[in-house]
């Protein structure tokens, strides 16, 4: 269970690596020696990098098969969207869920609603704030009409629930929110997982709800949040921006929106702008040095020499003190 915990903060927690003022930069270079059966959408999904971007950085041609045991480079660094004490805050533009809890945080990949919509639908994730009703493990799924009326008219069988088992699409986690509709909970679809294709829902990969489950107290507060362009500025000074897709075309324009944003933070004349047009172009999802003058040296992943030693078995341990009388009293909620 301990090397289990450790996996999830090293390789896909991301802690924090820079911090100042309401500011917050995570992540950084890993590297991931590729399992057997495993594909770019798995390894973008495992530790949130767009499978392209994982491609493009190693060189690989997105069709081939990736071969096992094949060491990957990737890049993790993001900028968290905002930092709240205690709670969860999901940003759909990221694919992230941030959890909170006396502002450390831990950042897991999720699979979010497609961006389409019939007269029965809309599959989009709403954006809102939310607090956790329930959750449970080994659900029962009850399908919305709007999903029954769907797989209808595409002459599917129509259920008004599906069982605990292999075929429920929940998975064997579920935590409820109070938007409607709309869960949190593990997906029998990993390829799923970082990428739009859910009905609303917020999919996760088993090994990530595992460590979210426990951690999740009934009542706890939320938020679905929508922001394509993040700018964080360090405690040394250094600019960094952050584009992701606009999936859900909220703006008209982003290179417009990114200027506001920069201009708001009065750094209009301290950035590179053929940097800042590079990123609108390219919307890897990377944080990006973007100041003028010489690139200071990015931010560092958890668990890096330069974090120190026992970094990592400190974190764990203090989320394991503060949860673990909290896990097991809300694993006994049910919805």
């Amino acid at each position: 269970m301990k090397s289990l915990i450790k996996t999830a903060f090293f390789l896909f927690c991301a802690l924090i690596a820079v911090h100042a003022s309401a500011d917050m930069i995570i992540g950084g270079d890993v590297t991931h020696t590729v399992a057997k059966g495993e594909n770019l959408y798995r390894v973008g999904a495992k530790y949130g990098v767009y499978w392209k971007t994982v491609a493009k950085m190693n060189g690989l041609n997105e069709k081939d098969p990736l071969v096992e045991g094949t060491v990957l480079k990737l890049n993790t660094r993001k900028i968290v969207p905002r930092v709240i004490d205690n709670g969860i805050i999901v940003n759909i533009p990221d694919r992230t869920l941030y959890f909170f809890r006396d502002k450390q945080v831990m950042a897991l990949p999720v699979g979010l609603g497609a961006a389409y919509k019939n007269e029965y639908s809309d599959w989009k994730t709403p954006e809102g704030k939310f607090k956790i009703v329930s959750k449970r493990k080994d659900p029962t799924w009850y399908v919305p009409e709007s999903i029954q009326i769907e797989y209808a008219l595409k002459g599917k069988p129509v259920n008004e629930s599906v069982p605990p088992g292999p075929k429920n699409p929940l998975g064997k986690y579920a935590i409820k929110t109070s938007l409607p509709a709309v869960l949190i909970h593990e997906t029998i679809w990993p390829g799923s997982v970082y990428r739009y294709m859910s009905h609303g829902c917020i999919r996760m990969l088993r090994e990530h709800i595992e460590q979210l489950f426990p951690l999740v107290e009934v009542n706890m507060q939320g938020e679905i949040i929508y922001e394509p362009v993040k700018v964080a500025l360090t405690e040394d000074g250094r600019t960094f921006v952050e584009i992701r897709t606009d999936i859900y075309r909220r703006h008209k324009s982003l290179k417009t929106y990114t200027a506001k944003l920069i201009e708001a933070r009065g750094i209009s004349d301290k950035v590179d702008w053929q940097k800042i047009d590079r990123l609108i172009k390219e919307e890897t999802g990377i944080a990006e040095d973007v100041s003028l003058g010489r690139p200071a040296k990015a931010p560092s992943a958890p668990g890096s020499t330069s974090a120190g030693p026992g970094f990592t078995d400190r974190i764990v341990d203090y989320f394991k003190a503060k949860f673990r009388k909290t896990g097991q009293a809300a694993s006994t909620q049910k919805f």
